[in-house]
């Protein structure tokens, strides 16, 4: 039985380890805009039946629980959650707030191909062309494209998603283009690639795509953006507690080690 304690409480380690990664990143991206912060899932192993449960005893009545022996815990998976970060009001022409469902639509690289990447962040500029892009290590550009003229005084979002600009010599608005938001029918499968970036796979389900405000899709709030949801008290609550549990399983291994040293030495008499 000690040895099953050893590799039991190895696993354990071994789950709040990876637990403590992922409460690591999630504290590293606090203020990192549009960040989604991810959970750890946990799930037990195979069980050693000794005794199954309803088993005849000696009246020929069924014992009411068996003898069963767990083998430890593993990661069933990683979760994000969804749920709306807090708004920073920057006043900025080009930041973006989505209030409510959808996710921004731009375009990047992954292993040299071009494909379209989702997002939360809506901290967009202007490159040297005058096309919006992600404010990010990259520049991505936002899909579908929409160019800024050089000679632009102001920059108008509507909640619709519909982008205008007054040029010099114009007084009206002339609308560039318009957003298209995408959502989908599970978003905690999409691939997190890096940069505040989601790829689509098989789990997330293919891209719904619409226009703000269409079909259940949110709201566009200009000068405002969406932080992380990530808080920090709670994180470092779950911290402690995966500390304490990876202690816990510590001295578990300690206990078994000690008990099989006992064994061992009985052995020599």
């Amino acid at each position: 039985m000690a040895v099953l304690a050893l590799h039991s409480a190895a696993t354990g380690m071994k789950a709040q380890d990876t637990k403590l990664d992922v409460l690591a990143n999630n504290l590293a991206n606090v203020n990192t805009v549009g960040f989604k912060r991810s959970r750890v899932n946990f799930e037990d192993l195979l069980y050693q039946i000794k005794r199954e449960p309803g088993t005849p005893n000696a009246q020929n009545e069924p014992v009411p629980h068996g003898i069963q022996v767990g083998l430890g815990v593993s990661i069933a998976g990683t979760q994000q959650s969804f749920i709306p970060g807090s708004v920073d009001r920057t006043e900025e022409p080009l930041d973006m707030r989505i209030d409510g469902e959808g996710f921004f639509q731009v375009q990047t690289i992954q292993d040299g191909a071009l494909i379209t990447a989702y997002t939360r962040n809506g901290n967009f500029t202007r490159n040297s062309l005058g096309n919006i892009v992600l404010a990010n290590s990259e520049g991505a550009l936002l899909e579908p494209a929409i160019t800024i003229p050089p000679d632009t005084l102001d920059i108008a979002i509507g909640n619709n998603g519909e982008i205008s600009v007054r040029q010099q010599g114009n007084p009206d608005l002339a609308i560039q283009g318009t957003l298209q938001l995408a959502r989908f029918v599970n978003p905690e499968g999409l691939e997190q690639i890096g940069q505040n970036l989601f790829a689509q796979t098989v789990a997330s389900g293919p891209p719904v795509i619409a226009q703000p405000q269409t079909d259940g899709f949110g709201a566009i709030q200009q000068g405002q953006l969406e932080m992380s949801n990530v808080d920090p008290v709670r994180e470092l609550v779950q911290l402690i507690l995966t500390q304490r549990a990876f202690e816990i399983n510590s001295q578990t291994i300690q206990s078994a080690d000690e008990a099989l040293q006992v064994v061992a030495n009985l052995r020599r008499f």
